[in-house]
């Protein structure tokens, strides 16, 4: 009898323990959250990217630290020119393709074609540059904030003066 007191207790402090380190938002919210497509909300790309991608925020923040998962939505020939990330990303192709070159400019024979259903991550660090055959949807999880460094500081678009 001791000894099923000491795992329960035991257990109990172990979960305890655990949820200590939850922050109020995963404590207080213990909702399931789905999206079906239709439900997304979509919104003009960030700054750092090319005009004409939209993204959808799923969960976490992906300008503050800790985790993210959003989705990008890329017209057919949008092209992301060779750039970094300082921490690993993990794509998932949900519809169309994404090509995927690495190295510092743009080499279209030497890319990799993820089509849909595809997953791939690339290490921070990695020199690379990507575009759409299609409309296409990828889903990327990633820890924040999310950052992309353009290894040609002219391709960055935030630095791209705008017209009158």
């Amino acid at each position: 009898m001791k000894t099923i007191a000491a795992f329960a207790l035991a257990t109990l402090l172990a979960v305890i323990s655990a949820q200590a380190g939850l922050s109020a938002e995963e404590t207080q919210s213990a909702d399931m959250r789905l999206y079906p497509p239709a439900t997304i909300q979509w919104k003009e790309g960030p700054a750092a990217l090319p005009p004409g991608a939209k993204v959808g925020v799923l969960e976490g923040d992906p300008t503050k630290e800790g985790p993210f998962v959003v989705r990008f939505q890329f017209p057919d020939g949008y092209h992301v020119p060779p750039h970094t990330h300082p921490k690993t990303e993990r794509v998932t192709v949900i519809s169309g393709a994404l090509y995927l070159a690495t190295g510092e400019a743009l080499d279209r024979n030497s890319a990799k074609k993820l089509p849909a259903g595809s997953f791939g991550y690339w290490p921070a660090g990695m020199k690379h540059t990507a575009w759409s055959e299609g409309e296409t949807v990828i889903q990327l999880h990633g820890i924040g904030p999310w950052q992309i460094n353009y290894v040609n500081p002219a391709d960055d678009p935030r630095t791209q003066k705008k017209s009158p």
